[in-house]
């Protein structure tokens, strides 16, 4: 046997950052926060720790981490690996903590459900992406969970008729997707206030980059990180993280998973952890218990995503304002719905919260209805024919077919979901490329709308 230290022999200790990032910039914090010195070889990067269990250094050990000592146990809900992404996207967000889980359906799902049970209700905005919805009124029903949607944002009137004494938080998303309508994250926030409940924000299409809800008074983030986090559509993730503003005990709501007592004489989530306590019952109850663990080779792809976010975003954002100009100008397009360009009803917001930036996923209305859809869609060859967002590479999608193809008829108008809708979610690549790209696609819808032969042999 080599010389050499015995793997039994090295201490298994929590793994601390190396270093305190707060007050460094968003582009130091994003590629150094959360890290830790590696002790067995020095590697500069976290090593991916494939393990599904962690041993415990003695008897007393295993019954303190059971206690609720923070380290390893299991990687269901805590994994070296995951760690430094929980640490690093809550330094970017402002948070005190955060979880990271399998899906961004998961994060969402583990955030309402931790606070919201059976016979509870929440608020949620109207325009938010399909599948959150979907999620709502299927899943969520099915726990006992009700949801009341508020169409108008800006309407204070509607907020109040839609919260109720049983409302137990509201849900909303920076950068609704696909229609780019805006929220002012603000002004909700001083709604939640007012009724003394927490505000969750999905921030996936808005990322820590552009806005930071916390800042704005929200409580709780959650995001997708399969996509803009990540970056390059090879795994799907989700995070939670934890503001550690909200007021659990003085909220006229009960929440009795943080600040009741788990058992006689055990302290509360809230005693034990002060302004963490929802990050860790997030983490104990509901993640523990459901299981949506996110993989360690995951969590490294997330990792590394984040460190060149600012990079990426601002190419996104800047190809975007490109594609959206060129698109509000062309005659085959009925309307853009992009909120940086003026004239968008939620412009004003865009550039108080955004400074115009309002992303890279929005929608485009060709012209001809669903025919002009699918003629524009399948002439398309930069452009990827898929269903995720937040890619490097760029994307396009027929919502009325595809993501929004389960709800009525009566919903999707409602909605502004129109059969010549088609929604954009703007890469990398060089713009004049794109743009181009975009160009050919619809002079092939003008030719089919002045009644070309060949062009309308395309179309349905």
């Amino acid at each position: 046997m080599s010389e050499g230290i015995r793997p039994e022999s090295v201490p298994h200790e929590v793994l601390e950052p190396v270093y305190d990032w707060t007050g460094f910039g968003f582009d130091t914090r994003q590629i150094h926060a959360g890290e830790f010195d590696e002790p067995a070889h020095g590697s500069r990067i976290a090593p991916i720790y494939l393990s599904a269990a962690f041993r415990f250094d003695s008897f007393d050990e295993s019954t303190r981490r059971f206690g609720g000592e923070d380290g390893q146990i299991y990687s269901r809900n805590l994994n070296p690996t995951n760690e430094v992404a929980e640490r690093r996207i809550a330094a970017l967000e402002g948070g005190v903590g955060a979880i990271v889980v399998s899906s961004g359906q998961a994060a969402i799902s583990a955030a309402i459900l931790s606070i919201v049970g059976n016979g509870d209700r929440f608020v949620s905005t109207a325009s938010i992406y399909s599948g959150t919805r979907i999620l709502f009124g299927r899943s969520f029903a099915r726990f006992g969970v009700g949801v009341d949607y508020v169409q108008d944002p800006t309407d204070e009137a509607e907020w109040e008729a839609a919260i109720g004494p049983d409302t137990k938080a509201i849900f909303t998303e920076t950068i609704p997707n696909p229609k780019n309508d805006v929220v002012d994250i603000a002004a909700v926030a001083r709604i939640a206030e007012r009724h003394g409940i927490p505000l969750i924000v999905d921030n996936t299409i808005g990322t820590p980059y552009l806005v930071r809800p916390l800042e704005l008074g929200a409580h709780i983030v959650v995001h997708s990180g399969t996509k803009f986090l990540t970056g390059h559509g090879a795994a799907i993730s989700g995070i939670v993280v934890d503001g550690g503003t909200f007021d659990w005990a003085g909220s006229p709501r009960d929440y009795p998973g943080i600040t009741d007592a788990p058992a006689p004489g055990v302290p509360s989530a809230l005693e034990t952890y002060g302004p963490r306590a929802y990050e860790y019952f997030v983490r104990g109850g509901i993640v523990n218990d459901l299981g949506p663990a996110l993989s360690p080779f995951h969590a490294f792809l997330l990792q590394q995503g984040i460190e060149t976010l600012s990079l990426r975003m601002e190419r996104h954002v800047s190809n975007s304002r490109a594609i959206a100009e060129f698109l509000a100008q062309h005659p085959a397009v009925e309307y853009v719905d992009y909120a940086g360009l003026p004239g968008h009803p939620q412009h004003e917001i865009a550039q108080r919260t955004l400074d115009g930036r309002s992303g890279s996923v929005f929608a485009v209305t060709v012209r001809g209805g669903r025919a002009g859809a699918e003629i524009f869609i399948d002439s398309l060859r930069v452009f990827s024919r898929m269903t995720n967002i937040g890619d490097v590479r760029s994307m396009v999608l027929h919502p009325a077919t595809t993501t929004h193809l389960s709800f009525t008829p009566e919903l999707r108008a409602q909605l502004g979901i129109d059969e010549g809708l088609v929604r954009l979610s703007v890469g990398i690549e060089t713009v004049a490329d794109l743009i181009a790209d975009l160009d050919s696609a619809l002079a092939a819808v003008s030719a089919y709308l002045s009644g070309d032969p060949d062009a309308a042999e395309v179309a349905p």
